[in-house]
């Protein structure tokens, strides 16, 4: 037997509620799946949570508890468990009542008083801005789902019907509110597969956002969908035949895109209203697996398939669980079909999500398999939030990960991993193990060494090389896309930055403690607490650090710390310039002006947040800095100065075909590496050039020099100045 169904996706008003939902209803509902102790619990709590809101009333006029009630409902069709119900019922007590956590505990429980809590905005702490105040919400809500999923529910059944009921908020915040759940609640809710009230909050979004968009392509919609119901109807019949024909009991569903996303598709792709609509859609729900395949079959017998459209979700599900098959055909006068084919029970998981998981059985396979999904993503926010410095940088870290699409990839031992799309060889690093994208310098894709940065797509095995020694690229930032990735870099780097800081400030300290004849190690620790505690800092590696990073002054912390409010003895030590080595890190940088290189006459400059800047004596960048004797910074080079340095040289050549290569071929002979190079003025006969090259240090660079001035085609070569 083969069942057809067209399905038109309810718009605007339609899908609000008219009709005002009472107790009584909730309660006859609830008897057709629950106990009856547990349904009198329920009515318990509506009896609760109408005291509670007695006298509260919404924008609309009406009494605050058909709120609770219509969240309640909600969580009712799906068929969630009476705790899930209850907590729906009180979900705003806490906010917006006198009611305490305590008192809930007491009257129903430990478990019901965690989901609401969950639920409930921080409403007595005090934020600098509005958005900091809701990123700060939703980073309390995300560890509460992370405990129980049941949180996640509750809030979307509430943001639901918030939606459904936004007609009667001033514009302004209907838009603010329109925003959030397009960007934050209708992607976490199909990340957790729940895909009907997805699209419902998409649609009713979409309509609040751009009202006038959506009046638009609305009637668009209503004027095109006559022409296309015949073209449906025999595409419906001819399938039906065919299933009928190889003995394949089918329920065939035509499908309609929702507004939204058609405009989402006509906002990425550029496409005319025409093109995106003119795309026919069909669902086939089947009994088994095995079924799923010998529809496809029929189908691909049927119309000729698109090539490179066949998408097999049933072997690899999605990340948020989904299972289905899904083809293009070419159909009748070459009209685009999109085909899903799949269960019944995997057509419930796709609507419900992790909410099939009350729904069915808890041995269920399925349910099982999305809830671990959930879960699993789960695990990642909670790691994300970990590294984050602050709940708005989480908070869009989270926006990052909440990605629609997906690219599927292999370990080298055949495991399957989900990536978001456009995610590179370091996001599969991280996605491995945080130590893994730590100490990650190369990638192997389909065998092949690849850079770090290549983008992956779905099939490709990838393999990551380590070195223990490696570390987190701050280039890695500029083309990264997962938020755990991102988080964990800028942790490290931030942990980085700070330790290098501290190192650097210790031994700035230790030079401005010679005058009094000190080092930090003599001073006494009763006089650091007394200074620390002075200056609100928590620990000694704090104020290290803040010195490292040039935020204070070595001079005036050494002059504390000596007991003295003199000048220190000019004879007490010498004054050692401070030896700089190159390998500092991240807290001492050589300025790009001047290009300092080991060999020329250097001077450091303290600058607040970036540490030690060396420049050449010279420089014209630091004539600034002659009236601030503060903050400059004797400094001379270590004796075995470590890595390479990047210097500029000016060459003026003749105008002769070859002339870079032979430049070129010099530079590279000498042992140096071009890091760039341009042109900076051109005539007739003769051309000037500035390389940026590597070089060990002054002698290297006078040798590189020579060698190019000997070229017949030289004419001047002379070292680039700041």
């Amino acid at each position: 037997m083969v069942e057809t169904v067209t399905t038109v996706p309810t718009t605007g008003i339609a899908s609000k509620d008219n009709t005002r939902f009472l107790a009584s209803d909730l309660c006859a509902y609830l008897d057709s799946y629950l106990e009856p102790q547990q349904v009198s619990e329920v009515y318990k709590a509506y009896l609760f949570g109408a005291e509670a809101h007695e006298g509260q009333t919404r924008l609309s006029g009406e009494p605050y508890i058909y709120h609770p009630l219509a969240v309640a409902k909600t969580m009712a069709e799906m068929r969630m468990d009476h705790k899930s119900i209850i907590a729906a019922i009180l979900h705003d007590v806490m906010e917006d009542t006198h009611i305490s956590k305590e008192r809930i505990v007491t009257e129903f429980g430990e478990d019901v008083a965690e989901l609401v809590d969950g639920v409930s905005k921080l409403t007595h702490l005090k934020f600098r801005s509005k958005a900091e105040a809701q990123a700060e919400n939703f980073r309390k809500m995300m560890l509460a789902i992370t405990k129980d999923l049941r949180v996640i529910l509750v809030k979307l059944a509430d943001r639901l019907h918030n939606m459904r009921t936004l007609g009667v908020m001033r514009p302004d915040k209907r838009r603010r509110i329109a925003r959030e759940t397009l960007e934050i609640y209708a992607p976490i809710a199909q990340r957790l597969g729940m895909n009907a009230i997805r699209r419902e909050l998409e649609q009713l979004g979409f309509e609040a956002m751009y009202p006038n968009r959506y009046k638009v392509l609305q009637d668009a919609v209503s004027r095109a969908r006559g022409n296309r119901k015949e073209v449906m109807q025999k595409i419906e019949a001819a399938i039906c035949n065919r299933m009928e024909d190889a003995h394949i009991e089918a329920r065939i569903i035509g499908r309609e895109k929702n507004l939204y996303s058609i405009y989402r598709k006509m906002k990425q792709k550029r496409l005319p209203f025409n093109e995106v609509f003119d795309v026919f859609a069909v669902r086939i729900a089947v009994a088994d697996v095995d079924t799923c395949y010998r529809a496809l079959g029929v189908v691909h017998n049927l119309y000729k398939p698109v090539p490179g459209r066949f998408k097999d979700y049933i072997a690899i599900p999605k990340a948020n669980g989904y299972q289905s098959l899904h083809t293009v055909l070419f159909g009748p006068h070459g009209i685009p079909i999109e085909i899903q084919i799949r269960t019944e029970e995997m057509d419930q998981v796709a609507e419900s999500g992790i909410a099939a998981h009350w729904l069915y059985k808890a041995g269920d396979r399925h349910s099982a398999s999305a809830q671990a999904r959930a879960r699993e993503w789960l695990k990642g926010v909670l790691e994300i939030q970990q590294s984050a410095g602050n709940s708005i940088e989480f908070l869009e870290n989270v926006k990052v990960d909440l990605f629609p699409e997906e690219v599927y990839i292999f370990t080298p031992k055949g495991e399957i991993m989900e990536l978001p799309k456009g995610a590179t060889a370091v996001d599969f690093a991280y996605a491995v193990h945080s130590d893994v994208g730590n100490t990650c310098v190369a990638v192997k894709i389909d065998r092949r060494l690849a850079p770090l940065s290549t983008q992956l797509f779905s099939g490709q095995t990838v393999e990551i090389i380590t070195a223990p020694g490696a570390r987190p690229n701050p280039a890695w930032l500029s083309f990264v896309v997962t938020g755990k990735a991102r988080t964990s870099i800028r942790h490290y780097l931030k942990n980085l930055q700070e330790d290098e800081a501290a190192n650097l400030g210790r031994r700035l300290l230790d030079k401005a403690l010679a005058g009094y004849s000190l080092s930090l190690d003599q001073v006494a620790p009763e006089r650091v607490e007394t200074l620390l505690a002075d200056l609100q800092l928590k620990d000694l590696n704090a104020l290290l650090a803040d010195i490292g990073l040039g935020n204070r002054m070595a001079a005036l912390v050494a002059r504390r710390l000596g007991g003295a409010e003199e000048e220190p003895a000019e004879q007490a030590a010498p004054d050692r310039p401070l030896a700089v080595k190159g390998t500092e890190g991240m807290v001492l940088s050589f300025a790009r002006c001047c290009y300092p290189i080991p060999g020329d006459p250097i001077v450091g400059v303290m600058s607040a947040g970036r540490g030690l800047v060396v420049h050449r004596e010279g420089c014209r960048n630091v004539a600034e800095y002659r009236d601030k004797p503060d903050k400059w910074i004797p400094v001379e080079w270590s004796p075995e100065p470590g890595l390479e340095y990047p210097a500029a040289i000016r060459v003026q050549t003749a105008n002769q075909r070859g002339v870079l290569a032979s430049l070129a071929a010099v530079i590279a002979d000498m042992g140096s590496n071009i890091e760039n190079v341009s042109f900076d003025e051109r005539d007739g006969s003769s051309t000037t050039i500035t390389f940026t090259l590597s070089t060990q240090g002054r002698r290297h660079l006078a040798g590189m020099m020579r060698r190019i001035r000997r070229l017949p085609q030289v004419m001047k070569i002379q070292r680039a100045r700041g």
